[in-house]
């Protein structure tokens, strides 16, 4: 049976958001790294009067969307909600929203919110909030054990029969899905599995991860936001070096494959300092603020040559600064816990969990002794950076794309929403989900990137040799995001 939840009750969730304490306004712009994001002086209209897509109407529109987000939190999940709600009802009120509670979790247990005209008039309210209004979870629906041991399916079933006889009770015929690579194909494979079985179902996924990792798509939602709020929560936890002589701060950041967070947090962080007053003669000094160190998952780490480097640092500042992705030297560690017979938790997707790996810990012990630190602190930007709410470049692209996956859904183009990387123009478009795959790694060779290592003494040691490529395409070139491209492709409305 499903489980109706009423709009009254979506209305609640959302007066509770607008009587919160306001977001905060974004930081200064010199926290936005130059190369990486736009500068947007404005934040963008978040209410519009009229849809953009009235030249499509007529043919048979959707009777009902759905809308759905899983995975981890990202700085546009709320966003995104807010957005795709506005738009379809600007461009026809009488298309029914409804959306999923918990992800994958409430397309299985049939538990919905029914979005009304009050939720459809105050949409835009969920634009200033983080996390997803909705909520979330990690549900793979090809792992049929774990669905089973959670209550999701009962013995015997397939979840991805159960989930798309749900879509079909539902009579849904549009599916959003805002998540990373998994959370989009297994929709996809939904929309498969019901068109074998003669039941059309259009699945336009919105790309959400702060790692920015999925291919082709240029630039995920999320990540311009991570990198700044991560910037804002080291800007505070760099003065515990005043707390201890000899202090090492390890500030892991994260990034399961990619090493692009890491990298672009520490270039928000370094733009920001650099535009401080300092008072040397009173002990505030640039150099003690900076970051010492950036290693990621792309780069080969010579400890020992590093610790040697480091040490030299410590003895001349009396404190170490290190930004570390959560997935660098992982490999390593893993291998080092299971030859000491120790098992590595995974999540549903078989994924390590990386707070059990503990990447950050694992190079406080390396360095510590060998910098005669007396003091270490391991300190995760995580958490803080993906709940946030959008900044003002995010929300522009997180905007844009809402509007695009409205307008594909009209034209019954499934896929997942992003700038395609392999197409000459980096074209706004609907990528196709057999091109969708995770683990897009960060290009070390982008001159902003080489430039920082430079500036604060870091030899750069090149790609690390094990380091994984696309599948299917071992010498297809990576390109990340750059000022440059991003301006061209995302209306940044002044």
């Amino acid at each position: 049976m499903v489980k109706m939840v009423r709009s009254t009750q979506f209305s609640i969730l959302l007066l509770l958001l607008l009587s919160a304490t306001s977001v905060c306004g974004s930081l200064s712009s010199n926290i936005v790294p130059s190369g990486i994001l736009s500068g947007l002086k404005n934040r963008p209209e978040r209410r519009s009067e009229t849809s953009s897509l009235l030249h499509l109407k007529g043919g048979n529109p959707p009777k009902r969307v759905a809308i759905l987000t899983a995975g981890g939190l990202a700085p546009c999940l709320s966003s995104a909600i807010g957005f795709l709600i506005e738009e379809y009802t600007l461009y026809d009120p009488q298309i029914e929203i409804i959306c999923y509670i918990d992800g994958y979790k409430g397309l299985l247990k049939g538990e919905y919110l029914v979005v009304g005209p009050e939720e459809r008039k105050l949409a835009s309210i969920l634009t200033y909030h983080g996390g997803s209004s909705i909520g979330n979870s990690r549900v793979k629906l090809t792992n049929i054990k774990d669905c089973l041991q959670r209550g999701l399916v009962k013995e015997g079933e397939d979840p991805q029969k159960v989930a798309a006889e749900q879509l079909v009770k539902d009579g849904v015929s549009v599916l959003h899905t805002i998540g990373g690579d998994d959370t989009n194909t297994a929709a996809a494979d939904l929309a498969a599995f019901l068109k074998r079985n003669n039941y059309e179902l259009t699945v336009v996924g919105l790309p959400k991860t702060i790692d920015n990792d999925v291919y082709p798509i240029r630039l995920s939602l999320g990540a311009w936001t991570a990198a700044q709020q991560g910037a804002l929560y080291f800007r505070n936890i760099v003065n515990e070096h005043s707390a201890n002589p000899r202090m090492l701060i390890v500030h892991e950041v994260m990034g399961r494959h990619c090493g692009w967070l890491t990298a672009a947090t520490a270039k928000c962080y370094r733009d920001d300092l650099k535009a401080q007053r300092m008072l040397p003669g009173c002990g505030l000094h640039f150099e003690r603020l900076d970051v010492h160190g950036i290693y990621i998952p792309e780069l080969s780490i010579d400890i020992a040559a590093e610790s040697k480097r480091l040490k030299q640092v410590m003895d001349r500042l009396g404190n170490v600064n290190i930004f570390i992705s959560e997935g660098a030297g992982v490999d390593d560690i893993i291998k080092q816990m299971e030859e000491a017979g120790q098992e590595v938790p995974r999540d549903a997707f078989g994924h390590p969990k990386l707070d059990a790996v503990n990447p950050g810990k694992y190079f406080a012990d390396k360095f510590a002794k060998e910098l005669g630190a007396e003091k270490t602190m391991v300190q995760k930007s995580g958490y803080f950076a993906r709940s946030a709410a959008p900044n003002d470049q995010d929300l522009a692209l997180i905007k844009d794309c809402a509007l695009k996956a409205v307008e594909c859904a009209m034209l019954g183009q499934g896929g997942v929403i992003g700038h395609d990387e392999e197409t000459p123009n980096l074209e706004l478009r609907a990528c196709e989900f057999n091109r969708i795959a995770g683990g897009k790694p960060f290009n070390v060779d982008e001159g902003w990137f080489k430039s920082m290592l430079t500036e604060i003494g870091q030899p750069f040691k090149g790609q690390h040799p094990t380091h994984p490529k696309r599948p299917g395409k071992p010498n297809a070139p990576v390109r990340c995001s750059s000022e440059q491209d991003i301006r061209k492709k995302v209306d940044l409305k002044q």
